[in-house]
């Protein structure tokens, strides 16, 4: 990714609810921009508001279940 790239993804990442960053570290794909490590630290980011936000719940666990 480029640094445009990264600053667009950490924006998108500011926006995102707990829930739905919980539904995303879940659910994403394997090789997913967000928790690859060759994008600088952009996984770091992620993890770092998520955990600001609250983290994974077990409410949240439950809310979003284990079928995708």
């Amino acid at each position: 990714m480029t640094e445009k790239e990264i600053e667009e993804s950490k924006r998108k990442i500011d926006g995102m609810s707990q829930e739905s960053m919980a539904h995303l570290q879940r659910f994403a794909p394997a090789g997913h921009p967000y928790f690859d490590k060759t994008n600088g630290d952009l996984s770091e980011y992620f993890y770092k508001v998520f955990r600001e936000k609250g983290g994974m719940t077990p409410e949240i666990s439950k809310s979003i279940g284990w079928e995708r």
